[in-house]
């Protein structure tokens, strides 16, 4: 085939895969199609019209037009950077094994069938894609806190707000916690988390005081806001992929009346391959839970400030020495009233209604 006729063929293909990934991510299908098929056939397609001489050259023609192809997603603004830098550590690498394979088959013979063979596994991919069903995960972070559970549970169900965050990824768009706040308390309560992106709304299950604080979650926000050049952007995969199911908070004493405080959420996410994505979301939950744990361990840390015993100054003692006088006088006969009178007047705070009714009579 001539190189005309490769570069004519190759358009044609490329026109149809990028149609094909557009539909599924509008239709928010994120799977095995979009993020292992897609790289592996664009790399493909990018060594059988170029033809590289060398491996090497295969491997970088077939990632730098995945790279291509994951850009153009951001110039039509059908992504943002975020998830395209995410993307890119699976797809690039996949583009190059597909390039690399094309070279491989030497033969142009063998070159289109190995085209054709890729090609036909698209509908295996698609079915799973519809039909797979997400698994749950969990995610656990502990951390010890030099104060009792008592003192650390206050913390748990008061929660102050939270600081700007300092950290890059929370900066660059990520979902972070705020503040909380409770309506209620014990079993049937809820609580409200304010993230950077929204709501979690998460009813009381278990409130196990000072032990273990249980939930489940019914409002998720979503989990990052994407740079684009076009603004805001909305992709499916922002709403109803990444999910929390259930959380909890557990508090253990620990000698020298310290407390492990763990912290532990139950998600899910309807992205595949759901081991490469889970890297991420397993990061990100780590992170989110580890800025809640810090937070309660720098307030439950925190020493109570005490106010100082006060004593009654020499004034207001001598004033109630004044005072218990004048009663004396008042109970005495009328011509010692009379001679102790003038020492009433010097009661120098509130009691001068009492002097002064003292003096009338």
């Amino acid at each position: 085939m001539s190189t005309l006729a490769r570069a004519t063929a190759g358009l044609l293909l490329l026109a149809i895969l990028t149609g094909g990934g557009v539909s599924l991510v509008r239709s928010g299908i994120y799977g095995l199609t979009v993020f292992i098929m897609f790289p592996v056939i664009l790399g493909e397609l990018a060594s059988w019209v170029f033809r590289p001489k060398t491996a090497g050259r295969a491997a970088v023609t077939g990632a730098f037009a995945v790279l291509c192809g994951c850009l153009s997603f951001l110039v039509f603004g059908k992504e943002g950077f975020i998830c395209i830098g995410m993307t890119l550590p699976l797809a690039m690498p996949l583009g190059a094994l597909g390039a690399w394979l094309m070279y491989r088959l030497d033969s142009p013979q063998r070159a289109t069938n190995g085209v054709v063979s890729i090609m036909l596994l698209l509908p295996v991919s698609l079915t799973f894609d519809t039909r797979a069903q997400p698994p749950v995960y969990e995610v656990h972070t502990a951390i010890t806190i030099a104060a009792s559970p008592d003192r650390v549970w206050k913390q748990v169900v008061t929660f102050s707000e939270l600081p700007d965050p300092p950290e890059w990824y929370f900066r660059a768009g990520i979902g972070y916690p705020k503040r909380a706040r409770y309506e209620g308390s014990g079993p049937g309560a809820t609580r409200y988390c304010e993230f950077s992106t929204g709501q979690l709304v998460e009813p009381v299950q278990i409130w196990d005081e000072p032990r273990l604080l249980q939930f489940r979650v019914t409002e998720n926000p979503p989990p990052l806001q994407e740079w684009s050049p076009y603004g805001r952007l909305a992709p499916k995969h922002l709403h109803g992929y990444l999910i929390s199911k259930q959380g909890q908070f557990r508090l253990t004493r620990l000698p020298d009346n310290h407390t492990l405080l763990e912290g532990t959420t139950w998600y899910q996410h309807g992205l595949w391959p759901s081991a490469y994505w889970r890297l991420w979301s397993d990061a990100i939950i780590h992170r989110i839970h580890l800025r809640v744990l810090k937070h309660i361990q720098e307030s439950a840390e925190r020493p109570v400030r005490l106010l100082p015993q006060t004593r009654d100054p020499p004034a207001l003692a001598t004033s109630a020495r004044q005072l218990r006088q004048a009663a004396q006088d008042l109970t005495s006969p009328w011509p010692s009233r009379n001679r102790r009178c003038s020492s009433v007047s010097a009661i120098p705070f509130s009691g001068a209604s009492l002097t002064q009714g003292v003096g009338q009579h």
